[in-house]
């Protein structure tokens, strides 16, 4: 079907026009509602709230047709998912889209959509997208504190259901599916229209910017369980000093005495290395005599 100069019928008694740089094909975005040229039950499910995570699984998938439906079911989720990302980013005044399908696979964000299930095919009237990042933020000292907190990564309800509660359902249903504190949220880059929707239905009335552009809220570090600090190791206790053995007592004693021969000039037993090769002396033996003193020649040779 043609976009440019296209006519689409949204809710009864509503029409908009697409123009050529507008929302994808078959979209009604301006209407009462977000509505697709196809039936969004096998694509989102029949519930009023659905679910979708990295993997983008169609809640009809596996409910028959071959492999040829399910990629027709896979394809239009990311023509929902882009269509939702457009027309959130429209609304905020940016220029590249945050929410996409390509970005759901290359993160782990899960996307909360909230539904119009009454037919014929039922319509999209909002979403809430979050996940968890690693971030570097300031606690009330001014400390650096590494955190991987859940954040809201992107929120959008559709400018004719809005002040219809709409966003508080989705808020509360994601809070408690994810088991969640609303104090214990980033939210990255938040409209002054979003501070007054979180201050008003959840009571965050004290935002704390961060230099990184998220804003958490007062009671996000109270309610955050301290890391474990991992103990010091205990100090061993000083043992007392052994006094040297026997055997190492003869053994200084035996070294700090002359090496042979000087140490049989005083009469002392043979000791150390040269016990074994020694043959042991008798002092009771007499001892040999001492020979002459010698004397030398004419001829300068030494004799006798």
């Amino acid at each position: 079907m043609p976009l440019r100069g296209a006519w689409l019928r949204c809710r009864p008694g509503a029409a908009v026009a697409v123009a050529a740089a507008g929302p994808g094909p078959g979209l009604g975005a301006q209407g009462s509602a977000m509505e697709f040229p196809f039936d969004l039950a096998p694509v989102l499910g029949p519930e009023r709230f659905c679910v979708v995570d990295q993997h983008l699984r169609p809640a009809g998938r596996g409910g028959g047709g071959g492999a040829e439906r399910e990629q027709q079911l896979e394809q239009r989720l990311r023509t929902v998912i882009d269509e939702l990302g457009k027309a959130s980013a429209k609304a905020q005044g940016l220029s590249t889209p945050v929410t996409s399908a390509a970005r759901m696979e290359s993160n782990r964000h899960v996307l909360y959509m909230l539904r119009d299930t009454r037919p014929p095919r039922g319509a999209v009237l909002g979403f809430l997208k979050v996940g968890y990042k690693k971030l570097f933020l300031l606690d009330q000292d001014g400390s650096h504190v590494e955190v991987e907190p859940l954040c809201v990564l992107d929120f959008y309800v559709h400018e004719s259901q809005q002040r219809r509660g709409l966003g508080r359902e989705l808020f509360r249903e994601m809070l408690q599916r994810e088991r969640m504190a609303p104090q214990r949220l980033a939210v990255d880059r938040p409209s002054p229209k979003l501070l007054g929707f979180l201050d008003k239905h959840f009571g965050l009335c004290r935002p704390i910017p961060q230099v990184n552009n998220f804003v958490i809220f007062e009671g996000f570090f109270s309610t955050r369980t301290a890391p474990a600090r991992r103990p010091f190791p205990r100090p061993r206790p000083e043992e007392p000093i052994k006094p040297y053995s026997l055997s190492e007592r003869d053994f200084l004693r035996e070294e700090l005495e002359p090496p042979w021969p000087f140490n049989l000039s005083r009469g002392s037993p043979v000791r150390g290395s040269l016990r074994p090769f020694l043959p042991r002396r008798d002092p009771t033996a007499p001892t040999a005599p001492e020979p002459p003193p010698r004397r030398a020649s004419s001829l300068g040779r030494v004799g006798r």
